[in-house]
């Protein structure tokens, strides 16, 4: 019996950390039929069944998942014996898979994103965007970027893009004077009011804070959706009130299509956070990252 090459190892280390054959393809840039190809592979290879596979899901089985937990430490040892060499390097190659909110890969990331490839021409980076809380790194990505209360406390975590946002309420012009200015939060409730869905179905509430008062309601109106672009133009053509974050609603404010609703009930939050595991050997396109957000971050005095 010939045993499984480091490929085919790679592939299931793939698998077994996605749950997913699609998932997993998508992250390495690879067809879903070779990693099932390399799976039925080293299946053989070993005689042993390692996933268990349904048309819903993909889990390790107990041999399976006993070959990740002693897989992982070992092939993370490899990487970083090949990416060490990569540290001598004028700059460092390889590829780099982020996760984060959407907001932030409409907003924050743009400038980032640009000035480092510019700074880093071999370095290829991955952004998928998604707003569901899932383990990112077990998904195989990279890092993450997430909002505090959303971190593990065993990762460490930078700050990027700005250290405070916060959620707006507004309205169009036509709309107020139909309907007139709410002056307190438990007015939006006689209100016409937009709402966002979350990807994990949960329809977001509102909640709106003054000098340390803290009010959260759950409105109703005529629209409930998942895409803030149809959110916006609901409310610029005067179906009800929005509920987004201010970089989101910045142009129609500054046009006047949509004016402030309750500005001193806008509640700030912290900035979101680009993190990763704590490891001795940090890969070193990762090490470019982060030291160029740092230097960007000292740039502007943060």
């Amino acid at each position: 019996m010939s045993d499984p090459d480091l490929s085919d190892l790679d592939a299931f280390m793939a698998v077994a950390r996605a749950r997913s054959f699609r998932g997993a393809a998508a992250i390495r840039g690879v067809s879903a039929s070779a990693l099932s190809a390399a799976l039925r592979r080293m299946e053989a290879q070993l005689g042993v069944r390692l996933l268990n596979r349904t048309t819903r899901s993909v889990t390790p089985t107990e041999a399976g998942q006993r070959l990740l937990e002693r897989l992982t430490p070992a092939l993370d040892d490899i990487a970083g014996a090949l990416d060490a060499v990569n540290s001598f390097r004028d700059s460092p190659t390889g590829t780099l898979r982020f996760n984060v909110p959407s907001i932030v890969a409409r907003h924050i990331l743009p400038p980032i994103v640009n000035g480092f490839l510019a700074a880093h021409p071999g370095i290829k980076l991955e952004v998928t965007a998604n707003d569901t809380f899932i383990d990112v790194l077990a998904a195989g990505f990279d890092a993450g970027i997430r909002y505090e209360e959303s971190i593990e406390r065993d990762m460490i975590a930078v700050p990027i893009g700005p250290r405070i946002q916060r959620m707006v309420i507004a309205g169009a012009p036509a709309y107020l004077a139909q309907h007139g200015h709410p002056q307190h939060p438990s007015e939006l409730l006689r209100h016409a009011c937009i709402r966002h869905r979350f990807p994990s179905g949960v329809v977001a509430s509102w909640e709106l804070e003054r000098n340390g008062e803290i009010i959260r309601i759950s409105p109703d109106g005529p629209l409930i959706a998942s895409t803030i672009a149809l959110e916006i133009e609901a409310a610029i053509a005067g179906l009800g009130l929005v509920h987004i974050f201010e970089d989101d609603l910045r142009p129609a404010l500054a046009s006047g299509a949509l004016v402030p609703v309750l500005a001193d009930w806008w509640q700030n939050f912290s900035g979101p956070f680009l993190y990763y595991p704590s490891r001795t050997h940090m890969p070193a396109p990762m090490r470019a990252f982060v030291d160029y957000l740092k230097s960007e971050q000292n740039g502007r005095g943060q």
